[in-house]
C-alpha cells in the first residue's frame, strides 16, 4: 500500500473516523443501556421485594392473629386460667388448639403449656394430640422478657420435650411464633403458646421474588441467621458474607441496593411483630446485563456488516474519484515521454473532469501551434528551395533586364521597357524571401505588375480595377496570396474569344476587427462537381507538400500549380493564410449568377505595430 497515494489517504481518512464514530456510538449505547437496565432492574426489584415484604408481614400477622384467638375463646381462656384437670377440659383444649392448627395450611405444630395445671399439650400434623405433665415450659417457648410475642428463626421441628415416641413425626424446617398468654390486664403468665409454621409458607411467597436458576434470595433475622435461603443447608445458620456485614447489617435504611463481587444486591427490611428481618436479593451482573450483552452482540454483528458495506463503498468511491486522476497522470506521462498525440478522453463533469478537459484543450493548442509552426517553416523552406531552383542569379537577371530595357529606350520602344519593368518587379517580389508578411499595398503592387504582363499577352481583351479602403492598404497579410488567385482566372476562366473580360479586387472592413478581400471575374464558372470538391478541400486545407503527395490520379495539374513560375492552388493559399493569420482565416469560392467566379478572403486586421 502506497501511503503517499491520494487513494490510500482517502480510504484511510474516511475509514478511521467512521470506525471511531461507530465504536464510540457502540460504547455510549452499551453504557447507556447497562445503566438503564441497572436502574430499571433495581427499581423493579425494589418494588418486588417490597411486595414480598408485604406478603411476609401479612403471613406473620395472620399467624399472630391466630395466636391471639386464645383471648377471644372464653372457654379456653377460663380453663387455662382455672387449670381444670378432667377429660372434658382436655377435649376443649384439644379443640381450641386444633382450630389454630387447621386455620392455615402450613401450620406444622401447636404447643401449649398451662402454668396453673403444669401440663403441656402438643397438636402435631398427622399425629394424635398429646398432653402431659411438665415441670416447666419448653425453653424456646418460655418468654420471660417484656415482649409477649417472639419469632424464632428457621429450625428443625421438635417434640417440645415430649419423651414418648411420636409415630409419623418427621422433623422439617419451620419457623415458630411464641406467645406468652397473660392474665388480663396484668402480665402474669397463664400459659405459653408456640406455633410452628412450615417453611413452605415462606417459600410460596419468596419463590416468586427471584429466578431460582440465576439469582439468590436470603431472608435474614436481626441476629444474622438465615430464615430462608436458596440453600437448605444454610437455614438457621448465621450468614457469613462480607457484603452482608459491610453493607446491610448496620444499615438503617428500610430499603436500598449496592453492587459488589460482580453482583447487584437489593435489600428490604421487614419490621413485623417487633422483629427486624431483612429480605436480600442477589442478582449476578452477567444475568442483569444479559439483555445488554445480547443487544451489544447484535450491534457488533450489525457493526461488522456496516463496516463491510462502508468499506466497500469507501473503496468504490475512492477508486471512482482517483481513477480519473490516475488516468490524467498516465496521459501526462505519455506526453512527458514525447507522445503529443495521446488520445485524452473526457473524465466527467466534476472538477477532475474539468481539469482533464483543460489539459486536453491545452494539448490541442500545443499540437496546433507545433503543427502551424512546422507547416509555416516547411512552407518557408519549400518556397526558398523553389526560389533557389527558379533563379540562376537574381542579380544577373536584373542586370540583364536593365540592359534590355535601356536598349529598348535607345531604340525608342517604351512598351518593351514597361513590360520588362513589370517583370523585374515580379521577380524581385518573388525571389527575395526574407519577408514572409507584407502589406495589402505590397500584394496589390505585385498583382498590378502581373496584370501589366497579362494585358500585353492577351492584347487588352480584359479590364482590371481595384477598390480597397485606404486604411486597409497598410494591413498585414501573407506574401503571394492575391497573385495566385488572379492567376487562376487566366488559367481556367479567361476566354480568348471575348474582349470584355473583367477582373476586380475590392477590400472592405468587417465587424470585430476583420477585413474581406474579394477577387471577382466574369470568366467561365467552375463546374458544379469541381466546385463542391474545391469547397470540401477548403474545409480542411493541407500543406503544400501534403497536397502534392495526396493528389489523386488525373488531378496532378492541381498540385503542379506550385511549380516554378506557376501560381499556388486555392487550398494551399488558405493553408498559408491560416498558418500565418490563425484558424479564423476563411476563404469561400462561389459562381456568380451573371457569370464568373468570386473568391472571398476574410482575415483579422493587423497593422505594422501589432504584427505577430
Amino acid at each position: 500500500m502506497n501511503w503517499s497515494s491520494i487513494r490510500t489517504k482517502l480510504i484511510v481518512f474516511l475509514l478511521v473516523p467512521t470506525i471511531i464514530c461507530i465504536m464510540a456510538t457502540m460504547y455510549i449505547s452499551y453504557s447507556h443501556t447497562t445503566s438503564s437496565l441497572r436502574t430499571r432492574a433495581v427499581d423493579e426489584n425494589k418494588n418486588l421485594l417490597y411486595q414480598g415484604y408485604k406478603n411476609i408481614d401479612s403471613l406473620l400477622q395472620e399467624i399472630n392473629r391466630l395466636s391471639l384467638s386464645v383471648y377471644s375463646d372464653g372457654d379456653f381462656y377460663r380453663l387455662l386460667e382455672a387449670g381444670y384437670d378432667d377429660l372434658s377440659s382436655d377435649i376443649a383444649i384439644y379443640n381450641s388448639l386444633n382450630y389454630i392448627s387447621t386455620s392455615l395450611p402450613n401450620i406444622s405444630q401447636v404447643y401449649l403449656y398451662g402454668v396453673k395445671d403444669a401440663k403441656a399439650t402438643l397438636i402435631t400434623d398427622n399425629t394424635t394430640p398429646k398432653r402431659w405433665l411438665a415441670d416447666a415450659p419448653y425453653h424456646a417457648s418460655h418468654l420471660a422478657g417484656s415482649a409477649a410475642v417472639s419469632i424464632q428463626s428457621t429450625h428443625l421441628s421438635n417434640a417440645y420435650g415430649l419423651r414418648l415416641p411420636l409415630t409419623q413425626f418427621v422433623p422439617e424446617p419451620v419457623f415458630t411464633i411464641h406467645r406468652r398468654i397473660e392474665r388480663i390486664p396484668t402480665t402474669q403468665p397463664l400459659g405459653y403458646l408456640s406455633i410452628d409454621v412450615k417453611l413452605a409458607a415462606l417459600k410460596d411467597i419468596v419463590g416468586q421474588l427471584y429466578d431460582q436458576e440465576q439469582e439468590r434470595l436470603y431472608l435474614v433475622d436481626n441476629g444474622g441467621r438465615l430464615v430462608y435461603s436458596h440453600d437448605s443447608a444454610l437455614l438457621g445458620k448465621p450468614l457469613n458474607a462480607a457484603w452482608y456485614s459491610s453493607q446491610i447489617a448496620g444499615s438503617t435504611q428500610p430499603q436500598g441496593y449496592f453492587e459488589q463481587d460482580s453482583s447487584v444486591f437489593i435489600y428490604q427490611h421487614i419490621d413485623s411483630l417487633g422483629q427486624d428481618w431483612t429480605l436480600v436479593k442477589q442478582i449476578p451482573v452477567s444475568s442483569l446485563f444479559r439483555e445488554a450483552k445480547e443487544a451489544a452482540a447484535i450491534n457488533l454483528l450489525l457493526l461488522a456488516l456496516l463496516l463491510l458495506i462502508i468499506t466497500a463503498l469507501i473503496i468504490l468511491v475512492s477508486f471512482r474519484i482517483t481513477a480519473p486522476i490516475k488516468q490524467l497522470t498516465r496521459y501526462m506521462n505519455q506526453v512527458k515521454a514525447g507522445n503529443l498525440d495521446v488520445d485524452i478522453r473526457p473524465a466527467g463533469k466534476d472538477e477532475i473532469g474539468v481539469v482533464t478537459g483543460h489539459f486536453r484543450s491545452m494539448m490541442d493548442t500545443i499540437n496546433n501551434l507545433i503543427l502551424r509552426e512546422y507547416r509555416l517553416e516547411l512552407a518557408s523552406r519549400t518556397n526558398e528551395l523553389r526560389a533557389l531552383q527558379s533563379q540562376i542569379n537574381p542579380h544577373f537577371l536584373n542586370n540583364t533586364l536593365q540592359i534590355i530595357g535601356t536598349l529598348a529606350l535607345e531604340l525608342k520602344v517604351p512598351q518593351i521597357y514597361a513590360l520588362l519593368s513589370a517583370l523585374a518587379k515580379m521577380m524581385r517580389y518573388s525571389m527575395y524571401n526574407d519577408e514572409k508578411i507584407v502589406t495589402v499595398q505590397n500584394e496589390l503592387d505585385h498583382v498590378k505588375a502581373y496584370i501589366e504582363l497579362q494585358k500585353e499577352r492577351f492584347e487588352n481583351k480584359f479590364s482590371f480595377r481595384y477598390d480597397i479602403e485606404e486604411p486597409l492598404l497598410q494591413a498585414l497579410m501573407p506574401k503571394m496570396i492575391l497573385q495566385p488567385i488572379v492567376e487562376n482566372y487566366f488559367k481556367h476562366g479567361f476566354s480568348l474569344e471575348r474582349t470584355d473580360g473583367m477582373l476586380e479586387i475590392t477590400g472592405t472592413r468587417l465587424a470585430q476587427g476583420r477585413m474581406e478581400l474579394c477577387i471577382r471575374n466574369n470568366g467561365l464558372p467552375i463546374p458544379a462537381g469541381r466546385l463542391e470538391a474545391l469547397r470540401r478541400e477548403l474545409l480542411q486545407p493541407q500543406a503544400v507538400e501534403d497536397t502534392n503527395r495526396l493528389s489523386p490520379p488525373g488531378e496532378e495539374h492541381l498540385s503542379r500549380r506550385d511549380a516554378p513560375g506557376a501560381g499556388l492552388g486555392l487550398g494551399n493559399v488558405l493553408a498559408r493564410l491560416r498558418l500565418v493569420c490563425g484558424d479564423s482565416a476563411a476563404m469561400t469560392v462561389d459562381n456568380l449568377q451573371a457569370g464568373g467566379v468570386i473568391i472571398r478572403l476574410q482575415i483579422d486586421i493587423v497593422v505594422e505595430g501589432e504584427s505577430r
